[in-house]
């Protein structure tokens, strides 16, 4: 069995730094990404249609994290599945560094600390899957790459929080926490 593909493969127009997408996102967090417009109302965010004008790339990653997660390989299809990629690797990197016991609001300060600290970026040497990515061509790049994957980084973390609290007994999903010891590929972030 294949592993799951994102559905933005086939998006035109959309700016690459590398061979690394800058898709648009559903965010609130300030960055460089292009913004698309918030869910309807009634919508439940653990639930979107990805037929939606909202759906996003984090919400795709969040859906595939736990079919994907057991792939030791991935055959890259486009930029779109290096993003999905970089997404899975750090949700695997998030849920590595929870508690099954921790309460969610030491939980979401560990998921908000970890999305702010530094972090290598494709072509840089601590980066995990280099063979893959191509670095940023100047500094300028580097910069909008480094801007545009903290905005990741931070929305993504605020969304596993919800979905690891989303049953509000105060302890995290123990569907979502048994993955914290998989590693996407072997690799960690």
């Amino acid at each position: 069995m294949p592993a799951y593909h994102s559905v933005f493969l086939g998006d035109q127009g959309v700016q690459l730094i590398g061979n690394f997408p800058l898709l648009p996102l559903r965010t609130k967090t300030r960055g460089p990404a292009y913004t698309l417009p918030a869910l309807p109302a009634g919508t439940d965010p653990l639930e979107i249609d990805p037929e939606s004008e909202s759906y996003d790339i984090l919400d795709e990653s969040l859906s595939l994290f736990r079919a994907n997660v057991f792939f030791r390989n991935f055959e890259i299809q486009g930029p779109a599945d290096r993003h999905l990629i970089y997404c899975i690797l750090f949700l695997s990197h998030c849920l590595s560094t929870l508690k099954s016991n921790q309460d969610p609001k030491s939980a979401e300060k560990s998921l908000i600390n970890l999305s702010l600290e530094q972090f290598s970026l494709p072509g840089e040497p601590g980066f995990p899957l280099n063979q893959a990515y191509e670095g940023p061509r100047d500094r300028q790049d580097a910069e909008a790459l480094r801007g545009y994957l903290s905005q990741v980084r931070q929305e993504l973390a605020m969304r596993l929080h919800g979905r690891l609290y989303a049953e509000g007994n105060g302890v995290p999903n123990k569907f979502w926490m048994s993955f914290a010891k998989r590693k996407f590929m072997g690799k960690n972030l």
